[in-house]
């Protein structure tokens, strides 16, 4: 049966049944079947329907592998490779951030406000998350998408023909936020996730937060410097009329209403998650 040595370490042995990894890992239930589906090459249906499957050698190997890792603290999405966003697959690595479901509030709030054949700029694309989804219900649309980061731009393009095909994709720029555009370009929507924790958060040591790229999380400042770059600068770049969002943090969001309101931005608000959290903020450039 499964257990765990002097290491702490889980002990799977092959002979083992699926269900008897159930009844005895001490794991989130959803997190295990991921990674035993991952593990061992079942889908959802067969770890229900083969429960009583005995683990081969191999395939006991694989099982406490990944059981280990994850146990370890490593997030599930890096050990299986992908993580599921606005229901599409997203190939993830060390390299990007791991889509979280609160950033689909901002994909819905881009879609709502994207115009018949609009031009809509992702900075900080990371994994490509928020641009691939936008592109992918929207055919119409003109989506750019950068990102500091040549690696992070590798899996966003790697995202971006898997799940928009080869005739269908994403223009993507390296650069830093707005210096990655060309100049005159203009846009009716400008989306960013930024990094917006500050440097000190505690949170950054805790949890799958420890094994994300630090850069993707904090602008090793008080949070705000990436907002402030990204309200400052985006009237240049944006249409009349054209709309700046945001995603922040859980308690920015008063701050960051009050500086797109002193920057002159029509119709400033901020939206709630499913939590019930102001996670993504606003404004329309005026006329």
């Amino acid at each position: 049966m499964s257990g765990s040595n002097e290491n702490g370490k889980p002990v799977v042995r092959a002979g083992m049944t699926v269900q008897s990894l159930f009844s005895s890992v001490r794991m989130d239930p959803l997190e295990l079947r991921v990674l035993l589906e991952h593990a061992i090459g079942f889908t959802r249906v067969k770890l229900i329907t083969h429960s009583d499957h005995e683990l081969t050698e191999e395939q006991a190997r694989a099982v406490s592998g990944v059981l280990s890792r994850r146990l370890a603290g490593e997030p599930v999405a890096y050990i299986v490779g992908f993580r599921e966003f606005y229901g599409l697959p997203f190939t993830v690595t060390p390299d990007v951030l791991i889509p979280r479901p609160e950033t689909e509030l901002l994909v819905d709030l881009a879609l709502e406000r994207l115009p018949d054949r609009g031009r809509l700029a992702d900075l900080g694309t990371g994994s490509g998350a928020i641009a691939v989804s936008v592109a992918a219900i929207r055919p119409d649309a003109e989506i750019w998408a950068t990102d500091v980061s040549e690696k992070a731009l590798g899996i966003a393009r790697k995202n971006a023909v898997s799940n928009l095909g080869e005739k269908r994709s994403v223009r993507f720029l390296q650069g830093s936020w707005f210096d990655a555009l060309e100049p005159g370009s203009r846009f009716d929507l400008i989306v960013s996730n930024p990094p917006y924790i500050h440097s000190g958060d505690g949170h950054l040591q805790q949890g799958d937060l420890r094994f994300e790229p630090l850069s993707a999380l904090t602008d090793y400042a008080d949070g705000l410097s990436a907002l402030d770059i990204l309200i400052d600068q985006a009237p240049v770049w944006l249409k009349k009329r054209g709309w700046l969002l945001m995603e922040h943090g859980y308690d920015q969001s008063g701050a960051v209403r009050k500086k797109l309101a002193a920057k002159g931005y029509s119709q400033v608000q901020s939206w709630k998650d499913l939590a019930g959290i102001e996670r993504v903020s606003g404004g329309q450039l005026p006329d």
